[in-house]
């Protein structure tokens, strides 16, 4: 193998594979990327046997080959390099790098002791979406995501394709968040509804290597134990959690006793000011009472202290004293887009519901704690 890349198309091609491969210590193997070149580009890939990442590096290619080398050492060498054109050869599983002043050679393993990267069969239907809007509601609902060793599922987001509604829905059974875009915000040629469930890791990985405003489409494809993000720079093919997403439709408020409106930015500031002085249950008590206009957010702390913040807002329903993590309310309230939003509370006991003043595309639902 012999090539000649550019150091910044190499410095954005390993930065789309992260750090997947950097936690396995049993195999020294998966410490390593596999290079290779294909149709003027080197395709690079690492993975954790769960997870594999490949992104594509526009290069001139001299003479195709591959091998597999460290990703870390590879990945110090080309971001602190001064030239911008780099070459790069393969002897003997060896890769060695040039530019007019530098020379290194670092040893690599053959390829054939890299895992095989696993490809999807089903690579004729897809879902096509804007890379912006993706992350958007990738971000919306996956807060509400926890890795469980008892309960896999929770572990990871529910994917609900419903032909012309796309739904992300995240729990760890203490919250919940659901997305809902309608078919005006991507393309399919798929014909059946499905459900499938996204490992949290997986999507952790996609949502950092998807730039902010990215106007690019990202293909996604599905088969019964993998899904695919596909663009020209890169793949993502992952496991999916075989199980069944708990059925979260019960557990949706749709009736509420109060109702409070008020605006998104006034409550998350209120809720770092106030959560600054909570305890290590991270608890704020919320409290509205009768005839007034706001609401009194409340925190304290043995240590520390205590403090309040009165948040102007439109109130109907039954006066309420109710304690939360603020923490996980502050993660629900933060993805919610809008300026306004509308808190639903049915007792300091059940369920509450948050969403978008006048939109139904979005909620989060969190249970209260409970008040001795």
């Amino acid at each position: 193998m012999e090539l000649i890349s550019l150091k910044n198309n190499l410095k954005e091609g390993l930065n789309i594979l992260g750090k997947i491969n950097s936690e396995n210590t049993i195999l020294p193997i998966l410490k390593n990327i596999l290079i290779k070149t294909a149709d003027n580009k080197i395709k690079i890939s690492a993975t954790n046997l769960e997870l594999a990442i490949t992104s594509y590096i526009p290069s001139k290619i001299i003479k195709d080959g591959q091998t597999t080398i460290p990703l870390n050492i590879f990945s110090i060498i080309i971001n602190n390099l001064q030239n911008e054109r780099i070459n790069i050869e393969e002897k003997d599983n060896n890769i060695i790098i040039k530019t007019d002043n530098y020379q290194a050679k670092i040893q690599g393993i053959k390829k054939e002791e890299f895992p095989i990267i696993p490809k999807i069969e089903n690579n004729k239907e897809y879902i096509e979406i804007k890379g912006e809007t993706l992350k958007e509601i990738i971000s919306s609902v996956i807060n509400a995501a926890q890795i469980s060793g008892s309960k896999p599922e929770l572990g990871g987001i529910l994917l609900d394709f419903q032909i012309s509604l796309l739904k992300l829905a995240a729990t760890d059974g203490f919250r919940l968040s659901e997305k809902t875009i309608d078919d005006n915000n991507f393309k399919t040629n798929i014909e059946k509804r499905f459900k499938t469930i996204i490992p949290l890791k997986t999507l952790q990985e996609l949502t950092r290597i998807i730039p902010e405003n990215e106007e690019e489409k990202i293909q996604i494809f599905f088969d019964s134990n993998q899904v695919m993000f596909k663009t020209d720079k890169y793949e993502v093919i992952s496991r999916v959690i075989n199980g069944d997403f708990p059925d979260y439709q019960a557990i949706i408020p749709n009736i509420t006793n109060t109702e409070i409106v008020l605006n998104k930015e006034y409550l998350v500031n209120a809720l770092k000011l106030t959560g600054s002085f909570s305890d290590k249950l991270n608890e704020i008590k919320i409290t509205i009472k009768d005839g007034l206009k706001n609401i009194e957010i409340f925190s304290s702390n043995p240590v520390l202290g205590e403090n309040q913040y009165l948040i102007p807002a439109k109130i109907k329903g039954e006066p309420i004293e109710i304690i939360f993590n603020w923490k996980f309310l502050f993660d629900g309230i933060k993805n919610i887009s809008g300026e306004n939003i509308v808190i639903g509370l049915n007792g300091d006991n059940k369920p509450a519901i948050i969403k978008p003043l006048n939109s139904g595309d979005h909620f989060y639902v969190l249970m209260p704690i409970k008040n001795n």
